[in-house]
Order: structure tokens, then C-alpha cells, then sequence
């Protein structure tokens, strides 16, 4: 069996920022009209956003968004991304395309020495051609590539999957992209979410450590875990079999389908499940979370991976030992707990071990121990 490493890691974030209060001006604008339509017709009015409510419930102060335009327009409150031809580039493979250059640079690779691109995320475009074969294609590589997903597990997942092809020699190098354009299936009419998410994009190359000399400073891929049971609580039901659902087929209605989450249950059960996991996954290699230097997690909520960490350790971490970058870009989906491995690793001591931790809609949880090398 090879030894595995992350050879390369690349992040791409999108320059336009959304903040706070952006969002509760727009949505509270909404709300204004229409709960004046409401009182004509005698339903229950809707309440308003606050920041101070938002800050609260998850941390999160702004977000970066691939698009702007039609997001803050209380008359569309979507992004306006425009159809492309099917001879471009999708949206989604060229934001792809963007982390995943940056991944081969980092490690110093040509992309026709990949062999295999998994793209990994919460959600995708279309169902076919793959993403990660058109991303392959862009790249000039050859080999083979296919998509999956796992809710914001999905790049932990990926990285799973990356590492057993490699170890076991099934591939020589496996690139898990991750293209998180989040924003477009998002409802940003629901007070309860509307807040959360931001879009970002990550890419990192996995390869054998045997096959070349790495570059300094990168980090073996001791092992990796996932978990999942089923879970109502985070849910989104817009798919293509939603029009075969309609009385109407002209138009697929998108209210109660985007994402939707009971919160309360939400942050209790994800919370006990991903300290159960860490611990678990912890002492099945001989490790105490005292013995982990660094934790990159899930950025979804600053106050459960505040919790988390605290059930586990004893006691309240800070930003070193559990880096967080949620309040500056939201909830990236799968893409955040790379970012902030990305962002949060050149200090770490050779040897030093590291734990990526991702959890989300399922329920779903991935792991992967890190050492640095």
C-alpha cells in the first residue's frame, strides 16, 4: 500500500463581498412588500432580519459571492448568471478550472501527469457530461474523472475516495475539485438561511509520496474516515423530477424545494455526532485531540465548532489551535474546511499532526488525519 499525500492545494474566492447588512436591507425590503400583501389577504406576517441575529446564530459577518448582480434586488433576489452555450465552459468547470490551476502550481505538477479528477460538492450544475470530465478536458488532462457529492462533506468525501485510489495504486494521482456556487441554490427569502452561504472554490492533488520527491512543508494523508446516517433536517428537494410533481409543467416552483433546515436540530445532533467522531476517529490511530495541533473544520457555524471542540478538549480553543475564516466568507459549503486548511498550515512543525473535519445535510461526516512532512 503507497503512502498518500496532499501535494497541492488551490482556493479560488470570488472578489464580489455581500455584507450583513446588505442582506437584511434586501430581505427586509421583501419582507415590507410582502407582508403588505399579506395583511390583504389575512396571513401571518413574516418577521425581519437583523445583523445582530445573524452574528448570533452562526458568525458569519459577510460572504464573497460569484455573482452580485440580482442577489440584493427584492424583486429577483437570485443571482443573474447568464445561460452559456453548450460549447463553453460552464460556470461551475470554470470556477473549477480556476482552484484546480492554482492546486497544480502549488504542487508542481503538469495537469497531463493527473490521471483522475473527482469533482467533489454539495451541488452540480447539471447531472451529465460530468463536471469532472469537462474540468478534466479544460485541463488537457487525460485518465478519468466522475462527480459526487455528500452535502458539505462532499471535498472530505472526495479526499476519501482520492487517497484509497492512490494507496492502493489504482492511480497515480487523483485531483478533488471542489466548485462551490452555492449562492444559486440558495433561498434568499428564507430568514433562517439566507445568511448562511457564501461561494468558493478548492482544488488539492493527492499522489503517492513515493512517486516523486514533494515539495516542502506538505502534508501525509495518515488516514481518512466517512460516517453518515439519515437526516430530514437540512434539505433541499429541487431536482428533475420536481416538474413531474406539477399539475402545471410549464414552470417548476421553487418555493419549499431550495435549501431548508430545522436549525435547533440541526446544530444539536450535528454537534454530538461530529464530537463523537472526532474523538472516535482520534483514538483509532492512538490520538487525544490534545495531540492534534491544528483542527480545520466545517466552516458552517462559529458557535458548534466552538462546542465541538470544547466537548472534546475540556475546555474553550481559540483561533490557533481551530482556525476559523466563516465570518469573513460564509459558509463555503464542502470548500470551507479546505480554505481554512489553506490558509492555516505553514506555521505547523514537521511532524505535526492535523485533522481536517467536515459535516453537513445527511447527516454526513468526513475526516482526514494529516501529518506534516
Amino acid at each position: 500500500m503507497n503512502r498518500v499525500a496532499i501535494s497541492g492545494v488551490g482556493v479560488e474566492i470570488p472578489e464580489a463581498v455581500i455584507t450583513n447588512e446588505d442582506l437584511v436591507a434586501s430581505f427586509n425590503s421583501w419582507v415590507d412588500a410582502e407582508n403588505a400583501r399579506r395583511r390583504a389577504t389575512g396571513d401571518e406576517p413574516l418577521q425581519k432580519s437583523d445583523t445582530d441575529f445573524i452574528v448570533y446564530a452562526s458568525g458569519v459577518r459577510e460572504r464573497h459571492v460569484y455573482e452580485r448582480e440580482g442577489i440584493l434586488d427584492p424583486a429577483r433576489m437570485t443571482p443573474r448568471i447568464p445561460a452559456r452555450a453548450d460549447d463553453e465552459l460552464s460556470v461551475m468547470a470554470e470556477f473549477g478550472v480556476k482552484s484546480a490551476r492554482r492546486a497544480l502550481e502549488h504542487a508542481g505538477v503538469d495537469a497531463a501527469d493527473v490521471d483522475m479528477v473527482i469533482c467533489a460538492a454539495s451541488h452540480h450544475q447539471r447531472p451529465y457530461p460530468a463536471i469532472a470530465v469537462e474540468i478534466q478536458n479544460a485541463l488537457g488532462m487525460t485518465g478519468a474523472g466522475f462527480d459526487m457529492g455528500l452535502a458539505c462533506s462532499s471535498a472530505a468525501a472526495g479526499l476519501h475516495v482520492a487517497t484509497n485510489f492512490v494507496r492502493t495504486g489504482a492511480q497515480k494521482r487523483v485531483l478533488v475539485v471542489t466548485p462551490e456556487l452555492i449562492t444559486g441554490h440558495l433561498n434568499f427569502r428564507d430568514r433562517q438561511t439566507h445568511f448562511i452561504f457564501g461561494d468558493a472554490a478548492t482544488a488539492m492533488l493527492v499522489e503517492s509520496v513515493e512517486g516523486r520527491e514533494l515539495p516542502a512543508g506538505r502534508f501525509e494523508i495518515v488516514d481518512t474516515g466517512s460516517w453518515t446516517q439519515f437526516s430530514n433536517n437540512i434539505r433541499t428537494n429541487f431536482g428533475f423530477l420536481l416538474r413531474d410533481g406539477q399539475e402545471d409543467t410549464s414552470a417548476v416552483l421553487m418555493d419549499g424545494n431550495m435549501i431548508k433546515q430545522v436549525g435547533n436540530k440541526v446544530f444539536k445532533e450535528v454537534t454530538i455526532a461530529g464530537h463523537r467522531f472526532i474523538v472516535d476517529f482520534l483514538a483509532a490511530h492512538g490520538l487525544t485531540p490534545e495531540g492534534v495541533r491544528r483542527f480545520w473544520l466545517h466552516q458552517a457555524n462559529a458557535r458548534m465548532n466552538a462546542m465541538i471542540l470544547k466537548m472534546a478538549f475540556g475546555h474553550e480553543v481559540g483561533h490557533d489551535r481551530a482556525p476559523m475564516v466563516l465570518h469573513r466568507l460564509g459558509n463555503t459549503a464542502a470548500a470551507g474546511a479546505i480554505i481554512a486548511f489553506h490558509e492555516n498550515q505553514e506555521d505547523m512543525a514537521t511532524g505535526d499532526f492535523g485533522l481536517i473535519c467536515a459535516y453537513g445535510a445527511g447527516y454526513s461526516i468526513g475526516g482526514a488525519l494529516l501529518r506534516k512532512m
